[in-house]
């Protein structure tokens, strides 16, 4: 899993998971498809504007809703490095590690504008507004956490750990 630096997309408080992904498309499992109509119901152009290390930043309760695995998908495949947010709906910060997505939860996310520039460092917790100068600190992303978003994802992990755990024949 790669920190790094992005430009920051804004949402509020209580994004649920239809409007991460609107239910209308979970026809699909395709990552790309689900990409393209990212965050649509709440910024019809986040998915023509997002860049591959853009990160998204949110109030409190991102991902509320509906258990869908859809959600954190569409948000990788869009190319978002991590969701920062004041809190995380239970089911959402599970299944976005679960699909690969690094989250960082930070209270002071609230002070970070839209368009800002922003520094992440997983394994220390680290935000760093690049455009403020501002540094904010989060729960560090412990090394399991670390080890499943770089695998890209716990189906990956795990079939990477029994590949290397079964006898070649």
């Amino acid at each position: 899993m790669e920190s790094g630096k992005g430009r920051v997309f804004r949402f509020k408080d209580d994004v649920d998971t239809d409007l991460i992904i609107a239910a209308r498309y979970l026809t699909t499992s395709d990552p790309k498809v689900l990409a393209s109509h990212c965050m649509e119901d709440a910024d019809p152009a986040f998915s023509g504007r997002v860049r591959a290390g853009d990160l998204i930043v949110a109030g409190k309760n991102f991902g509320c809703g509906s258990s869908r695995e859809h959600a954190p998908i569409a948000i990788k495949a869009a190319g978002v490095r991590c969701v920062i947010a004041k809190s995380f709906a239970r089911i959402f910060f599970r299944n976005a590690f679960n699909m690969g997505l690094p989250i960082l939860e930070c209270a002071q996310a609230d002070e970070i504008a839209e368009g800002d520039e922003v520094a992440v460092d997983f394994a220390a917790g680290e935000i760093r507004d690049l455009t403020t100068g501002r540094t904010y600190t989060a729960m560090p992303i412990p090394p399991f956490m670390r080890e499943l978003v770089a695998a890209g994802g716990l189906m990956a992990h795990v079939k990477r750990k029994l590949s290397e755990s079964s006898p070649s024949c």
